[in-house]
C-alpha cells in the first residue's frame, strides 16, 4: 500500500482497519461491535475449550469433504468439456446457471433429499465450489497450444495420457486459480449449511452467540474462520505463482 508517495509494509492495512475497529468499538456506537481487543481477548480464552475444538473439527470435516469432492469430479470434468465440443456444449449452460443462481435456495431440496445430518453440509459445501472449478478447468484446456496434443499423438500417446501428461499441466495455472476461488466459495457453503441444515460446528456456535448477544465470541468465531480460509486462498495463491512455468510455456 502506498500513502502520500510512501510505500507501507504490506500489513499495513489490516494494522489501519483495526486501529479504526478498537475505535468504533470504545465509542460504543452499537453493542454489534465490541472492541477489537476484547474480541482477541475473548478469542485467547475461548480456542481450547472443548466447544470450540468440537466445532472446529466437524468444520473442518465438513469443509475438507465438500472440496474433496469438488477438485475430484470439478478438475476432469472441466478438462473433458473443454476436449469435447459435445460435452462442452451439453453441460456449460447448466454450470453457468449453477454458478451465477443462489445456491442457498436449493438447501431445502438437500434438506429433502440428503437428511438433515453432515451429507447434506457436505453436499452444499461441494455445490458452492464446483462450478468455479469446472469452468476455470475448461478455460485453461481450450488455451492450450493444439501444436502439444499434436506432437503427444505422433508420439503414440493414449488419450489417457494426453489427459494427465498434456492438458492437465497445461491448465494447472487456471485450474489453481478455480480452486482457489472455489475453496473461498466453499467457506460461505459450509457454514450456510451448518446455519439451516443442521447446528453443529461453527454454525451451532454463531447461533448461540447471537441468540445470547454475546457479540465479542461470535465476533471471534468470525475471525478464525477468515484468518483460515485467508490462509489457504493465500497457500493455493503461492502454488498458482510457483506454476507460472507452465502458462509461460505453452
Amino acid at each position: 500500500m502506498t500513502l502520500f508517495g510512501y510505500k507501507l509494509p504490506g500489513m499495513s492495512s489490516l494494522i489501519l482497519w483495526g486501529l479504526l475497529w478498537e475505535i468504533v468499538g470504545r465509542l460504543d456506537v452499537t453493542f454489534f461491535v465490541p472492541p477489537l481487543s476484547e474480541v482477541v481477548s475473548t478469542l485467547v480464552s475461548v480456542i481450547g475449550t472443548p466447544a470450540f475444538l468440537k466445532a472446529l473439527s466437524e468444520t473442518a470435516y465438513a469443509f475438507f469433504a465438500g472440496v474433496f469432492f469438488a477438485v475430484f469430479i470439478g478438475i476432469p470434468t472441466g478438462i473433458l468439456m473443454g476436449k469435447s465440443r459435445f460435452l462442452d456444449e451439453l453441460l456449460l449452460p447448466w454450470v453457468n446457471m449453477f454458478l451465477s443462481a443462489p445456491l442457498t435456495a436449493l438447501v431445502p431440496v438437500l434438506m429433502v433429499l440428503f437428511g438433515f445430518g453432515m451429507k447434506a453440509i457436505i453436499i452444499t459445501t461441494t455445490l458452492f465450489a464446483i462450478w468455479i472449478i469446472i469452468l476455470n478447468s475448461r478455460a485453461g484446456v481450450l488455451q492450450i497450444n493444439r501444436s502439444l496434443v499434436e506432437m503427444a499423438r505422433s508420439f503414440g500417446a493414449s488419450p489417457l495420457d494426453a489427459f494427465f501428461k498434456i492438458y492437465f499441466w497445461a491448465a494447472l495455472p487456471e485450474i489453481l486459480g478455480g480452486v482457489r476461488i472455489g475453496v473461498i466459495r466453499a467457506v460461505k457453503g459450509v457454514i450456510i449449511g451448518q446455519l439451516l441444515i443442521s447446528i453443529v460446528g461453527f454454525g451451532a456456535l454463531f447461533e448461540l452467540y447471537a441468540n445470547n448477544f454475546l457479540m465479542a465470541h461470535f465476533w471471534a468465531v468470525l475471525v478464525v474462520l477468515f484468518a483460515l480460509a485467508f490462509t489457504i486462498s493465500e497457500c493455493l495463491s503461492y502454488l498458482e505463482r510457483r506454476v507460472s512455468y507452465y502458462a509461460a510455456k505453452r
